[in-house]
């Protein structure tokens, strides 16, 4: 059964841009302009997304639809296997744009959340509406008891023992 909330329920307040440190504004902007490469032609809702690494590197994502809706990969997702690579491996924080709902920016999907967890870690999420507006989220925020690479280690252990 599904419990009915208002869609702001427990999200950050929205922030300026101008409030952010200039290198976090740098990556809402890049996220805004990755947008623009979307490939939507079925749904329209394109996204796009940066991450940075320690290097202060950009990786960029965006959206790419498929017919076969399955095969669609979210920005998020597109900017982090691209920091994987181009040899990032340590993801300072990531930013992902789209045309939000109410006034809110979209947040992740669930796989996307997965992913940030598994690739960067309980990094910083700014996620934004297209003029800029930020929610600042903490990747553990959102995704609580995460699974990660560190549930898996005792069974990488049993293995390398055999």
């Amino acid at each position: 059964m599904r419990a009915d909330r208002p869609a702001t329920a427990h999200r950050p307040d929205l922030v300026e841009p101008a409030d952010l440190e200039p290198e976090l504004r740098k990556l809402v902007e890049a996220a805004i302009r990755a947008r623009a490469n979307a490939h939507a032609p079925y749904s329209g809702f394109a996204v796009g997304a940066a991450a940075v690494d320690a290097d202060l590197r950009l990786h960029r994502g965006c959206n790419v639809e498929n017919s076969s809706y399955g095969l669609t990969v979210c920005a998020e997702r597109v900017a982090l296997f691209s920091a994987v690579a181009d040899g990032a491996s340590d993801i300072r924080a990531i930013a992902v744009a789209g045309p939000g709902h109410r006034g809110r920016p979209t947040p992740p999907c669930g796989a996307c959340r997965q992913v940030i967890w598994d690739l960067a870690g309980d990094v910083q999420v700014l996620l934004a509406t297209l003029d800029g507006q930020v929610e600042v989220w903490q990747a553990a925020d959102l995704l609580p008891a995460a699974f990660g690479p560190d549930d898996l280690q005792d069974i990488l252990e049993t293995k390398d023992e055999r």
